[in-house]
């Protein structure tokens, strides 16, 4: 009897510390070595915003370190490759935003594809932020009583004779957008701004941009572009 005893606390021990600490009411905080479930839906969403390509194995190795580094980075919060409460927060907050402004279900696939092109076209050689930025104006353009009120009909807005944006000029609109622009339209759709109110951009080495200077409030520069209010 003593022994049985025995076995029961030992397997009350071990079922004990084999249950996920609750960070945030939520899940535990993850970090390396880590594995499971909670392990899996981090690597599916850092995948999904564009951190994480790799084998989504459910095992918190290097690679899944890294993408999360590189996601604190990126949103400015505590830089420890540690998934704790605040880094979930940022996480699972942009890509379940459905009480929280804008989400991919008010618009369909198709504008979703568009919004993957326009992106595509404009900041392919762009860091994901600056893909993110990019999606971030098209919306802000429909929802602005000055622009068309569709993503389609925003990226193909004419002036006169003069499309305003060059990919529609060129053609390269309709190249098929890479596995990171869609993910990036859809962090905008999700109400990811890392541009805030921003409705103009340029690629100052390839275009003055003269108007957008004198008329509109400089807010940043990602990459090659800077972006206007």
């Amino acid at each position: 009897m003593k022994k049985l005893t025995q076995i029961l606390l030992v397997t009350l021990v071990l079922t004990l510390l084999a249950t996920p600490v609750l960070a945030n009411g939520n899940s535990r905080t993850l970090q390396f070595t880590h594995r499971g479930e909670d392990v899996l839906r981090l690597q599916k969403t850092l995948n999904d915003k564009g951190y994480y390509n790799y084998n989504l194995d459910g095992i918190y190795g290097k690679v899944t370190e890294r993408a999360v580094i590189n996601f604190q980075i990126d949103h400015k919060i505590r830089i420890d490759g540690i998934a704790g409460p605040e880094t979930q927060r940022t996480l699972y907050g942009n890509s379940n935003s459905s009480t929280n402004g804008t989400t991919t279900k008010n618009y369909s696939s198709g504008d979703q594809y568009w919004l993957a092109r326009i992106i595509e076209a404009e900041a392919g050689g762009e860091s994901y932020k600056g893909k993110v930025a990019v999606g971030n104006v098209i919306l802000n353009r429909v929802k602005s009583k000055n622009f068309p009120d569709t993503i389609y009909n925003v990226i193909f807005e004419y002036y006169g004779s003069i499309p305003q944006f060059s990919p529609v000029a060129d053609g390269t609109i309709y190249n098929t957008p890479s596995q990171d622009s869609i993910n990036a339209a859809k962090d905008a759709l999700n109400n990811v701004r890392p541009v805030g109110n921003s409705t103009y951009f340029f690629n100052p080495s390839k275009a003055a941009g003269t108007w957008i200077v004198k008329n509109k409030s400089y807010v940043a520069r990602i990459g090659q572009h800077v972006f206007y209010q």
